[in-house]
């Protein structure tokens, strides 16, 4: 049996607890999950909602026995996590995180003892509730970035892989740096504009009277400004750069379309207006196309199926499943 801890027990953290242990009861009950959450509620929650079997009170506890440790927590409490952790972590533990930023999260892993195997994760899945919402479907289909650290064995990374495996998702390799600018446009830059949507219009005067009008527009618009407030700060301040420029490119999208509605000609102003719509609709209609495991999410020596492969990796063969063991 194999000891997982997860450390963070909210959305992500605890959904994670109910695919792991939904793998686990189809495979001969081969992990044991630990859960761990300054919020003590957190921890009897994910307990009778049965995402862990166990929650020690302290995280020296939690973490000295595990075999691999998967940091669930919001990005801005990830630094001070590894240096709790590193003194306490066995020989050859393999630490994991969640986190929606990667090059600062691998930079501050650094602290941790060399007989541990880092390897950055983030699953593309999650929203705005909080453990009350876990699934074990959460990251069915879901993307999960891999950013393994330089020093990361390779049975480490199979591993990871493996966690992946078994929650239904798919890997997607690439460097941190790469991963922050992407995700910098795809989920930054959105809640940063949702919010200042939010601010822009419920600041004003007139909000009293609009509210009543506000509809599924402004709801469906505005939807992710409902995340948590500090979890948006620490993301956002350890993505500073990617973030600014995405700003600036969205700063000069929005200066020329301003620019073509104050236009004094009228059929000038009608014709940059309709191309704007038009070619925004084109480039939303084909974002409805791209699949989530789509194969060109990652190149042929980087992607790994979730079959038979991946689980024969998972904790050393322990990612066999029933039929596989059957057939051997």
């Amino acid at each position: 049996m194999q000891n997982v801890t997860i450390v963070g027990l909210g959305l992500i953290g605890g959904s994670l607890g109910l695919a792991l242990k939904r793998w686990s009861a189809q495979n001969d009950n081969a992990l044991r999950i630990v859960g761990f959450d300054t919020d003590m509620e957190h921890q009897q929650i994910a307990k009778k909602m049965k995402a862990v079997d166990d929650i020690p009170w302290a995280l020296p506890d939690a973490v000295s026995s595990a075999d691999i440790v998967i940091l669930a927590i919001p990005v801005g409490a990830m630094k001070q996590a590894f240096e709790d952790i590193a003194p306490h972590l066995q020989f050859n533990a393999i630490v994991a995180d969640t986190g929606s930023t990667k090059a600062d999260v691998l930079e501050w892993a650094k602290v941790l003892p060399a007989h541990v195997s880092f390897v950055g994760a983030h699953p593309m899945a999650g929203g705005t509730a909080s453990l009350e919402a876990a699934s074990a479907d959460l990251f069915d289909e879901a993307s999960w970035i891999i950013c393994p650290s330089p020093t990361a064995s390779e049975l480490a990374v199979q591993t990871i892989l493996g966690i992946v495996a078994a929650t239904n998702g798919e890997p997607f390799f690439v460097e941190p740096e790469e991963h922050d600018s992407y995700v910098a446009g795809i989920s930054h830059l959105p809640f940063v504009v949702a919010s200042s949507i939010v601010k822009t219009t419920m600041s004003d005067p007139a909000w009293r009277d609009m509210k009543t009008l506000a509809s599924s527009g402004f709801r469906d618009s505005t939807r992710v400004a409902l995340g948590s407030p500090e979890m948006h700060r620490d993301i956002v301040l350890t993505n500073r750069q990617s973030i600014d420029r995405w700003i600036g490119s969205l700063i000069t999208t929005l200066q020329q379309f301003r620019n073509d509605l104050a236009s004094e000609d009228e059929d000038t102003a009608r014709e940059a207006i309709g191309a704007f719509f038009k070619e925004t609709q084109e480039l939303r209609a084909q974002a409805e196309k791209v699949q989530p495991r789509s194969a060109e999410m990652a190149s042929d020596d980087t992607r790994v199926a979730t079959g038979g492969m991946v689980r024969s990796m998972f904790f050393g063969g322990l990612g066999r499943n029933k039929d596989d063991k059957a057939k051997r």
